[in-house]
């Protein structure tokens, strides 16, 4: 079973639900971090992911020798990652998304791919026996999609997977998401919060994702109409309440720490555990009914 933990803007406290939701879990999870500008599930497991390999996408290389300049490969190219002068060939190696089609649509094969890193794919095990894969963008690169679908192609026969995505809802969210059983939106409930979290609510019904919310940051008497306007949404939308966690001085001083907010506040491990088994109940209904 796969499941993506997102959140609609930075800050949510994404991060700390999917590590508790691990934690939760023990042994025989794994955890994928492909928030891969910045991975930080790592530290609050309290390892170091040894870089296991380099992630690379191919990028084309001009053969000028054998180029006639006709500009087939620059007009194929939707991202304009390959520029025809009269006598020259540019490439613009950070423009490219390594989709082949200037090499295929070459009238004189003048057009090799070469690798190309982008960033680096680590593992690690943690404690209780949880596994960790993550990527990490090169500094620079300006699209993590092609590390996210490497990082999880490495993704095995585990029962349970949890994935991290990256916040908002761009392509990095969508890269990540695709093809999960469910997707646990984690929702600040503040205007903010709010809002960046009903854009949520739009697109994750494209994905044809049960999903779901977890207010986190929840403070009585304080945030109790946001809350009303997120389960409004859930009810238009298809989505799920699956609970709230209280703000928690504690929590945020132990997130400043690296210390996951299940190991900070023991009394959340049942909260957690009841959210995995509600997940994992929902995903079986689904797939029997199909």
């Amino acid at each position: 079973m796969r499941i993506t933990v997102a959140s609609g803007k930075g800050g949510a406290g994404k991060t700390s639900v999917a590590v508790s939701l691990a934690l939760a879990a023990g042994e025989g999870s794994l955890l994928v971090d492909c928030d891969v500008e910045e991975p930080n599930a790592a530290l609050l497991l309290g390892v170091t992911a040894k870089e296991a390999e380099k992630a690379t996408i191919p990028v084309p290389q001009v053969k000028e020798e054998a180029c006639t300049f006709c500009k087939e490969c620059s007009k194929a190219c939707r991202f304009h990652a390959i520029m025809i002068l009269p006598h020259k060939a540019v490439v613009f190696e950070k423009m490219c998304h390594g989709c082949g089609v200037c090499s295929f649509v070459c009238p004189e094969n003048a057009i090799v791919e070469v690798p190309r890193e982008i960033g680096r794919i680590g593992k690690a095990t943690a404690r209780k026996g949880i596994r960790l894969l993550e990527g990490r963008l090169n500094v620079g690169e300006a699209m993590a999609p092609p590390l996210i679908r490497q990082v999880k192609s490495r993704i095995g026969q585990e029962e349970l997977v949890i994935l991290d995505a990256p916040p908002g809802v761009s392509c990095p969210f969508v890269e990540t998401a695709k093809g999960s059983d469910f997707i646990l939106f984690v929702v600040e409930p503040t205007p903010f919060g709010y809002h960046d979290f009903e854009l949520s609510s739009r697109v994750v019904g494209e994905l044809g994702s049960r999903w779901g919310v977890l207010v986190n940051k929840w403070v009585d008497g304080e945030t109790g109409d946001v809350v009303e306007r997120i389960e409004s949404v859930c009810r238009k939308r298809g989505g799920i309440m699956l609970g709230s966690v209280p703000f928690s001085m504690a929590v945020a001083k132990g997130y400043s720490e690296g210390r996951p907010m299940i190991e900070v506040e023991p009394g959340l491990r049942p909260l957690f555990a009841e959210i995995l088994k509600r997940i994992q109940g929902l995903s079986q209904d689904r797939r029997e009914t199909k």
